[in-house]
């Protein structure tokens, strides 16, 4: 068991519970465990928060926000646009490191969908995050990456779509690994659109946006 720490901050507390909510469902969830993980009492953790649905709000509220530090990390870490993009929807896949973790992802996401201020906090990252793919290709086109016909909002909105479909597509035939079934449905979706000069790199970038990374979307999605 942690032992007590004398200063836990709120930043503490969320790892924690990032923790704890990896290995239990939405039901299982305790805040006696949150606590025991952060290094706390319980009576601490109800003094600070309230009660598991307000650390659960607080922490879904840092996750609304998180779009924009998640992607200049990758954008850092990968370089040119395109491969940014591929490796974010690799990225993906850390929710489904097992068919039972991604079945405690998709049940925490039921729960987020059936409460209006978990769902709008939601919402938010997902704009954020389509905003962000949407900049990307555009600086793809500025840059040669894709022909320079592409339509950048409508292929944004399509991988957006292709990322989430392709991922519940793995959990039904679950053969493989889900990041190489990301990978191969977004490259299927930008091929036709990419420039000539990039083509024959294609299945390169693939293979490397697969890769493991040392910047995770763990950060980029807290459980789902």
């Amino acid at each position: 068991m942690p032992t007590q720490r004398q200063k836990v901050t709120d930043e503490d507390v969320f790892a924690a519970a990032q923790r704890v909510m990896g290995r239990r469902g939405p039901h299982e969830l305790t805040l006696a465990d949150i606590a025991t993980e952060a290094g706390l009492t319980p009576g601490r953790l109800v003094q600070r928060f309230g009660s598991k649905r307000a650390l659960l709000v607080a922490l879904s509220g840092r996750f609304a926000g998180s779009a924009g530090a998640v992607f200049a990390g990758l954008r850092a870490e990968h370089g040119s646009p395109l491969a940014t993009v591929r490796a974010y929807a690799t990225c993906m896949a850390d929710l489904a490191q097992t068919p039972d973790a991604l079945l405690r992802n998709l049940a925490y996401l039921q729960g987020d969908l059936a409460d209006e201020v978990l769902r709008g906090h939601l919402v938010e990252n997902a704009r954020a995050a389509r905003g962000e793919i949407e900049a990307l290709l555009g600086a793809a086109l500025a840059s040669g990456e894709l022909d320079r016909n592409a339509d950048v909002r409508g292929l944004a909105r399509t991988l957006e779509v292709v990322i989430s479909g392709s991922l519940m597509a793995w959990a039904t035939y679950q053969e493989g690994a889900a990041a190489d079934w990301i990978a191969r449905d977004v490259e299927a979706v930008l091929s036709p659109y990419l420039a000539r000069r990039v083509r024959s790199t294609g299945g390169a970038a693939v293979a490397r946006a697969s890769e493991p990374r040392a910047a995770r979307a763990g950060n980029a999605r807290r459980r789902r």
